[in-house]
C-alpha cells in the first residue's frame, strides 16, 4: 500500500481502517510470501546471536483489530514462545527477573510497564511512530499488591509427565470420586492434556533443589544425605539442607574434575504436598512398614480449586514412585461464599474470620452448617443467621432433650447401670425409638461408608426432631409419675439408650458436644466406660429391634396428625379445645393403639377409619384456559359443560390416584392433568378437613357445652403452667391455686378443680382471692385472675 510518502505492508482488510480511503494497494500477497523477508529493526542495542529480524508466519494473527502484522517477543508470551521455538529464534530478553529494563537499553532499572510511554517518546523523537493506541484487555495483576505482571520466560527444571500421560489416566480410573464428574471430568480432562511439570521456582526460601551442576555440563541427582556425603569433600555431619547451608556443599565432578555446585533453584511448594503421603514418614529411609500399612490413602478431602493443586501432585508424584493412585476416594469440597453468593476476599472486606466464626457460634455448629447445608462439593454460603438455624434445629435440640432427660433423672436418682431394656414391658413408643434408632445406625452407617455426609447428616437431623418433639413430648407424663414404676424405667432406658447410640453416632460430626454429653450420660454412672465417646466402637445395628411395620404406621400416624392439625388452622379452633371425632381415610386402617395417639396428640375424643370421605367436602372443577385452550381448542365448551357434571369427589379421587381425569365428550375422549384445571373445594358445615393424595381427614367441628368445658380446663392449666415456669419454680414444687374472674371460670375451676390440680401438682384450689405470684388472664373470652403459691 502508498499513503503519501511511505509504502506500507498490511493486510488488505484493515487498510481503511488504518490508512483511510486514500491508500492505493500496490500489490497483494499472502501472508506466506513474506515468510523470511529481513526488516530493519526500530532499535539496535539488543545484539542476538543469529538471524533474528526476519518475518515469521502463525495462525493466532487475526484481522479483529491492529493491521495484521505483529511483533513478537519469544520471552513474553506463550504463542510468541512457541513461534520462536518453531523457526528457531535467538532468545531476547530486555528486562529483568525485577521487571525493569537492562543496562543494554536506554531506560536501565525503569519498571517495564513506565518504560511504555519513554519508548513512544524515542521513537517519536526519531519519525518511527505511525500512531499510538490505547487497547483495552485482560491483564494479570498480583493479587496481593495489585501490581501488574509480566510473562517472563526463564530457564525451568522440568519433571517429563507427558511420558506418563497413559499411567496417570489409568491410576485416576481407579479412584473412588465424589461428585465423580469432577473425577472423570475436570481432572479428568486435566491429566488428558496434562503438560511437563515445571518443579523449580526462583525463590530463596523452599526446598532446595537436589542438583549439583558443573561448568563442563555434568549433572547429577542427590538421593539422600549419605549419597551427599560420599560425593562431597565438605558435607558437615550435622548438615542442614535448606539455604544458605547446602548451598556451601560442593561435589568434585567425576568427568572433568571441576567443582560442581548445587543449582539456586528451589522445589514447587506442591512437589512437597504431594511427597506426603511417603514424606510425612521419612520414607524409604525409615518407617517401611508403617508406610506400607497406611499407603494409598482411604480418602482425602480438598476443596475444588486443587483439581490441579493437591489432586494432582499426589497422583503425579504416587505414578512416578510407586505406579499407582495414593487416594482410593477423594472428597471434593465446594468453596465458601459469603452470604450473598460472593467469593469472599479481604480486599472486598466480605471475608469471614473462621477463628472468629468459632468463637461466635462454636466449633460443632460451624462443622455442622457444613454437613447439613448442602452436598460437600456444592458451594457454601456462610452467614451467622445460616449457622445459628443449624444450631437451633439440630445442636439446641438435642441439647434440650439431653436436659431433658437428665432433669427428671437427677430428680428420681436414676441409674441406668442398674436397669435393662425389658422389650416385652415396652410401650408402642419406646418400641418405635428404638426400631428408628436402629434404622438410623444402618442408614448413617451406610451414607458415611459411601462418603454420603449430607445424607448422614440430614438422617441425624431428622431422628433428634422425632426424638424430641414425637417421643419425648408424648411421653412426658411418664417422666412425671410419682412412682418409679416400670413404665417410667422403660421410658428412662428408652431415652438413655437413645441419647448414647446417638452420640456415638455423631461424634465424627460433632465432637464436643457429643463427647459433652456421653461423659456425663455414660461416665458419671460407669466408671468402666471408655472415657470418651471418641474411644467407643462406633454402633451396630440391632436388626431385630427393627419393626417396619411400627415405624410405616408410625409414619402414617404422623401424616394424619399434620393433617388433623390443618383442619383445626383452618377451622380457627385451638389444640387445647377438646372436639368430639376426627375421621381420616388412608390406604388402610391403623390399629387402635395408633388411632389413641392421634385422638390423644389432636385432642379429640374418638378417631374413625372411612372409606368414603365425600359426605365431608366436595369439589368442583373449571377448565385452566390457559393450558386447555392450546391444547384442545373448539372442545373448550364441552371440557367446561362436562366439568360441571361430574361427581365431584370421584373425579378428585381419580385425579388424586392417576393424576389425570379422563372425560367422554359428544365429539371425542380426552385426558386432562392437574395443570389443566382449576380446582374448588366446598366444605360441609360443621367439618372441617383436609386431603393429599391417598390421605383425608376431617373434624367435627361442633362445639358442646361440656367439650367448651374441657377447653376452659386445658387453658386454664396451661397458663398455670406458664406462671409455674415464670415464677423460678422447680418442677417438682407442690403449689396452692386460687382462680377468680367470670362466672363461667369460677364455675369451671368448681367443677373441674381436681382435673387441674393433677396436672399442674397443685394440693388446693380455691375460688377466693389469695396473695403470692398473681396474673391476669383471658380464658377463652372470659376473664380470669389466677395466683399461684409455692408449699412449703
Amino acid at each position: 500500500m502508498r499513503s503519501g510518502e511511505y509504502t506500507y505492508y498490511m493486510a488488505e482488510a484493515l487498510v481503511k481502517s488504518v490508512l483511510g480511503d486514500d491508500a492505493e494497494i500496490i500489490e497483494t500477497f499472502t501472508g506466506k510470501d513474506l515468510e523470511f523477508k529481513e526488516y530493519e529493526p526500530l532499535f539496535d542495542f539488543a545484539k542476538p546471536k543469529g538471524k533474528a529480524f526476519y518475518v515469521v508466519c502463525d495462525s493466532y494473527v487475526t484481522l479483529t483489530d491492529g493491521t495484521g502484522v505483529v511483533h513478537i517477543a519469544p520471552a513474553f508470551g506463550e504463542d510468541d514462545s512457541n513461534v520462536g521455538k518453531k523457526y528457531g529464534l535467538p532468545f531476547v530478553q530486555l528486562v529483568n527477573s525485577k521487571g525493569e529494563m537492562t543496562e543494554e537499553t536506554p531506560w536501565a532499572g525503569t519498571f517495564c510497564k513506565k518504560a511504555d510511554p519513554l519508548i513512544m517518546d524515542d521513537l517519536r523523537e526519531r519519525g518511527l511512530l505511525f500512531r499510538k493506541l490505547k487497547f483495552e484487555h485482560s491483564y494479570p495483576f498480583c493479587w496481593r499488591c495489585d501490581t501488574p505482571l509480566i510473562y517472563y520466560a526463564r530457564d525451568s527444571w522440568f519433571i517429563k509427565m507427558t511420558a506418563v500421560r497413559d499411567q496417570l489416566i489409568a491410576n485416576n480410573n481407579t479412584v473412588n470420586w465424589i461428585p465423580e464428574g469432577i473425577g472423570k471430568g475436570r481432572f479428568g480432562s486435566w491429566l488428558e492434556n496434562v503438560q511437563d511439570w515445571g518443579v523449580s521456582r526462583n525463590r530463596y526460601w523452599g526446598t532446595p533443589l537436589n542438583i549439583w551442576e558443573c561448568s563442563c555440563g555434568k549433572r547429577i541427582s542427590i538421593g539422600s544425605i549419605a549419597e551427599l556425603r560420599e560425593l562431597s569433600d565438605n558435607c558437615p555431619d550435622d548438615i542442614e539442607l535448606h539455604r544458605p547451608y547446602i548451598d556451601d556443599v560442593t561435589i568434585k565432578c567425576p568427568d572433568c574434575g571441576g567443582v560442581m555446585r548445587r543449582t539456586p533453584e528451589v522445589i514447587d511448594c506442591w512437589f512437597d504436598s504431594g511427597a506426603m503421603p511417603f514424606a510425612q514418614w521419612h520414607y524409604p529411609f525409615e518407617n517401611k512398614e508403617i508406610f506400607e500399612e497406611n499407603f494409598p490413602a482411604d480418602f482425602i478431602s480438598e476443596a475444588v480449586d486443587q483439581t490441579r493443586g493437591w489432586f494432582y501432585s499426589l497422583l503425579a508424584i504416587s505414578t512416578l514412585l510407586f505406579g499407582k493412585s495414593p487416594y482410593k476416594n477423594v472428597v471434593v469440597l465446594g468453596l465458601v461464599l459469603d452470604e450473598f453468593g460472593q467469593k469472599m476476599s479481604k480486599s472486598k472486606g466480605n471475608a469471614v474470620d473462621p477463628f472468629q466464626a468459632l468463637a461466635d457460634h462454636g466449633a460443632d455448629a460451624v462443622r455442622w452448617y457444613f454437613y447439613e447445608n448442602s452436598a460437600p462439593w456444592l458451594p457454601n454460603k456462610f452467614s451467622a443467621d445460616a449457622v445459628n438455624e443449624g444450631q437451633r434445629k439440630f445442636l439446641g435440640t438435642l441439647r434440650n432433650t439431653y436436659a431433658f432427660y437428665v432433669l427428671y433423672a437427677d430428680i428420681d436418682g436414676f441409674d441406668p447401670t442398674k436397669y435393662t431394656l425389658d422389650r416385652k414391658t415396652l410401650s408402642g413408643m419406646d418400641r418405635w425409638l428404638l426400631s428408628k434408632l436402629n434404622s438410623l445406625i444402618i442408614e448413617v452407617d451406610g451414607d458415611l461408608e459411601n462418603y454420603r455426609i449430607t445424607e448422614a447428616a440430614r438422617a441425624l437431623q431428622d431422628y433428634v426432631d422425632e426424638m424430641s418433639n414425637w417421643y419425648v413430648r408424648r411421653s412426658r407424663e411418664r417422666f412425671w409419675a410419682k412412682e418409679l414404676t416400670q413404665d417410667k424405667i422403660n421410658a428412662y432406658m428408652t431415652l438413655y439408650t437413645a441419647l448414647v447410640t446417638l452420640v456415638k453416632l455423631a461424634a465424627p460430626m460433632i465432637p464436643f458436644l457429643a463427647d459433652e454429653i456421653y461423659r456425663n450420660l455414660v461416665c458419671s454412672v460407669d466408671k468402666n466406660a471408655p472415657e470418651s465417646v471418641h474411644l467407643c466402637d462406633y454402633p451396630v445395628a440391632d436388626e431385630s429391634a427393627i419393626d417396619n411395620e411400627l415405624e410405616s404406621s408410625m409414619e402414617e400416624v404422623l401424616k394424619l396428625v399434620v393433617m388433623g392439625r390443618a383442619c383445626r388452622s383452618e377451622a380457627a379452633i385451638k389444640n387445647r379445645q377438646p372436639l368430639s371425632v376426627m375421621y381420616f381415610s388412608a390406604p388402610a386402617d391403623l390399629k387402635e393403639e395408633y388411632k389413641a395417639v392421634i385422638g390423644d396428640e389432636l385432642n379429640v375424643k374418638k378417631v374413625e377409619f372411612v372409606s368414603d370421605m365425600s359426605r365431608f367436602s366436595t369439589y368442583t372443577f373449571k377448565p385452566q384456559l390457559r393450558t386447555v385452550g392450546p391444547k384442545f381448542g373448539k372442545l373448550l365448551g364441552e371440557i367446561r359443560t362436562a366439568l360441571q357434571n361430574v361427581d365431584g369427589n370421584a373425579a378428585k379421587r381419580e385425579l388424586d390416584d392417576t393424576g389425570r381425569l379422563a372425560l367422554t365428550l359428544p365429539s371425542a375422549s380426552i385426558e386432562l392433568e392437574l395443570a389443566d384445571l382449576l380446582i374448588d373445594v366446598a366444605k360441609v358445615p360443621g367439618y372441617a378437613s383436609v386431603s393429599e393424595p391417598g390421605y383425608a381427614v376431617a373434624i367435627d367441628t361442633t362445639l358442646t357445652g361440656e367439650l367448651v368445658q374441657e377447653g376452659y380446663v386445658r387453658e386454664l392449666i396451661s397458663k398455670i403452667q406458664t406462671m409455674r415456669k415464670d415464677a423460678g419454680f422447680d418442677v417438682t414444687d407442690h403449689i396452692s391455686v386460687s382462680i377468680t374472674g367470670s362466672p363461667v371460670v369460677e364455675n369451671v375451676a368448681n367443677t373441674l378443680g381436681a382435673d387441674i390440680c393433677h396436672d399442674v401438682l397443685a394440693d388446693s384450689l380455691t375460688t377466693k382471692p389469695s396473695d403470692g405470684f398473681t396474673k391476669e388472664w383471658d380464658i377463652n373470652g372470659e376473664n380470669a385472675v389466677i395466683s399461684i403459691k409455692q408449699l412449703r
